[in-house]
């Protein structure tokens, strides 16, 4: 009798640089504190917008994903659209979730999102408004498995 082997694949956080993910886009860059911030895995760094909203960065996973969980740790962040895409280059987004945050004066703003048909290649996150002049994303993670690659 042969025993078969059952391996539960285990969720990864798939937005780190470290996984192979890119930020592609952004709308406004400060060199201090340049888009790559966002999935360094580094929670001392992060990128700031330069006033004016909405502003925008997408994240690419050059592979397709299933996101289980997001969390999202950024400052005076007050409406935040997340659009996903599941095409080989970054077009043809929907709009995925939309979230009002909570002000928190002097501390961070960590907002969890239990996903839905989690499935992307691509993920824009469009910070509607915010709370101030300026906005900073310190960290996007995403909690799930690579799916498979582009083929």
């Amino acid at each position: 009798m042969t025993q078969v082997k059952h391996f539960k694949m285990r969720n990864i956080d798939v937005c780190l640089s470290s996984e192979g993910t890119e930020v592609i886009l952004a709308t406004s860059s400060d060199e201090k504190h340049p888009p790559e911030n966002i999935i360094d895995g580094n929670p001392e760094t992060f990128w700031t917008t330069t006033g004016m909203f909405p502003q925008e960065f997408i994240i690419c996973f050059h592979k397709h994903v299933r996101i289980e969980r997001l969390l999202i740790q950024s400052y005076f962040v007050r409406t935040l659209r997340i659009e996903k895409s599941t095409s080989k280059e970054p077009v043809d987004f929907e709009q995925w979730i939309e979230r009002d945050l909570v002000h928190t004066e002097g501390q961070l703003q960590n907002e969890e999102i239990m996903a839905r048909d989690g499935h992307a290649t691509y993920l824009r996150f469009i910070i509607v408004s915010a709370f101030d002049h300026f906005a900073s994303v310190h960290s996007v993670s995403a909690e799930g498995i690579a799916v498979s690659n582009l083929s």
